[in-house]
């Protein structure tokens, strides 16, 4: 009897280690394709006013330019910031005006390149309240991931290096540097302390209002009933799709490219009679929101 319970418990863990050695590899290879499809270099280039494009081709970052001191939001992955102060220059600015770095989330593929971007500027820090401790800890003990995910997590394969959070804000709070101004809004549940800022942009003699959207993406095996992936996720995605819908988006951004259909209006602006124009897209905005949240409805009811 004894044996026989030996060997059953010897196969359970020769099982268990074979399931965490293919999640392994199916994560390391899937990050793989996504860092190489996501940090490539893109060509920089003047969205409208002082709103410029300096990321790469997936992952998004966004220079404003002020009198005073630049504003720099996303760093991409860790490989992408070298890309971000190239894309800089080009445009002609220095890294070294860059006074203020804001981030949509803690992930790697956002804040991977945060450390580097601010040891290259001097540029502080600014980082919701309830994403600096995964910020701190370069992307560990992240409580938002899918359970797949957080055992990669936890193995350290989301890992990126770790910048200093000078600042922590909550929702609603304002940065201002000179003249530029940027508003905070906490729109959580992709992680605690998802932020998508809004601020204005003058172009010509228009005031338009830029809003880069965070993140609405559920992450695989997330779970919106109890128990919940953390506590007051599913209230936290209700609260970010009302949030969003009632900012009155001009300029529509976000921290992937594909999201907002950076490389079709980069094609219009080309034959625009004014460049911002393909940029100007309420309609696609809400129409995003919109896919998202029609997506939330769908895993609730299948999880309910």
């Amino acid at each position: 009897m004894g044996i026989r319970k030996f060997t059953k418990r010897r196969t359970r863990l020769v099982l268990l280690g074979a399931a965490v050695t293919l999640l392994v590899v199916a994560g390391t290879q899937w990050r793989a394709a996504i860092r190489r499809g996501r940090s490539v270099p893109d060509e920089p280039f003047r969205i409208a006013g002082n709103l410029y494009y300096v990321g790469a081709t997936g992952v998004t970052a966004f220079l404003l330019t002020g009198p005073e001191g630049h504003v720099l939001i996303d760093g991409g992955f860790p490989e992408t910031a070298p890309l971000i102060m190239a894309s800089i220059a080009e445009l002609g600015f220095d890294i070294a005006d860059v006074d203020v770095l804001l981030n949509s989330h803690a992930h790697s593929d956002h804040a991977g390149g945060l450390r580097t971007l601010q040891e290259a500027s001097g540029a502080e820090l600014w980082v919701s309240e309830g994403d600096a401790d995964v910020m701190v800890a370069g992307g560990a003990g992240d409580t938002s991931l899918g359970l797949p995910l957080r055992v990669l997590n936890f193995l350290g394969m989301s890992r990126f290096p770790a910048p200093r959070v000078d600042h922590q804000f909550s929702d609603g709070d304002t940065i201002r540097l000179g003249p530029l101004l940027l508003t905070a809004h906490v729109t959580a549940g992709h992680t605690r302390g998802c932020t998508s800022w809004s601020f204005p942009v003058h172009d010509g003699g228009r005031k338009l209002l830029a809003v880069n959207v965070c993140s609405l993406t559920l992450f695989p095996f997330v779970s919106l009933v109890e128990p919940e992936t953390y506590p007051g996720i599913r209230a936290d995605f209700e609260r970010s799709f009302e949030t969003l819908r009632n900012l009155p988006a001009d300029l529509f951004l976000a921290s992937h490219s594909s999201w907002f259909g950076l490389s079709r209006k980069r094609r219009q602006r080309a034959a625009a009679e004014n460049p911002a124009e393909p940029f100007i897209d309420r309609e696609g905005y809400l129409a995003f929101i919109d896919r998202a949240e029609a997506r939330f409805r769908e895993v609730l009811a299948e999880q309910r």
